[in-house]
């Protein structure tokens, strides 16, 4: 029954990068990699080259930063900019609720829903960015360009 759960949402994953019309990449690791330092080391990659998915309560709306593993997200920052109240870490419910995924597993597409998001522009530095896909044992590859383009992000300075 686990690992039903679990596949379901890298599935989600798997079908939301086809449909946007992306390469479907995600790779399955023996090992958990919920952190982007642990993803880093299995990948063999510089943790900045890690795109963590932040699940953000913005009054009691989803908000999805896109960002560097190598780096805290400002959200002082980040509410400056967009012209927002406070920005809030959501809490594993609120998350798994509007993503369909559990922290340190959480993918920037496949959610129920569409998530505002915002894309962290110090990524650009990287030529292949890895991010989560859905669970804690699997991660997919992709540009920035083409990130950009399947989520619909904002581009921003979130640090």
């Amino acid at each position: 029954m686990h690992s039903v759960e679990v596949a379901a949402p890298v599935a989600n994953v798997k079908s939301a990068l086809t449909s946007a019309g992306a390469q479907d990449t995600v790779r399955i690791f023996d090992t958990k990699v919920p952190t982007a330092a642990a993803a880093a080391e299995a990948l063999g990659c510089d943790v900045a080259a890690i795109t963590n998915s932040l699940i953000f309560d913005v009054d009691g709306a989803p908000l999805l930063i896109l960002a560097s593993g190598a780096a805290k997200v400002d959200t002082k920052l980040v509410a400056a900019q967009l012209g927002t109240g406070k920005i809030r870490r959501a809490t594993s419910t609120f998350v798994l609720q509007h993503t369909g995924q559990e922290v340190g597993g959480v993918a920037p597409i496949g959610h129920p829903a569409k998530i505002r998001t915002l894309l962290d522009n110090s990524l650009k530095a990287h030529k292949i960015l890895w991010a989560g896909a859905g669970d804690h044992n699997s991660m997919f590859s992709i540009t920035y360009k083409e990130l950009l383009r399947i989520t619909h992000a904002e581009e921003m300075a979130v640090r």
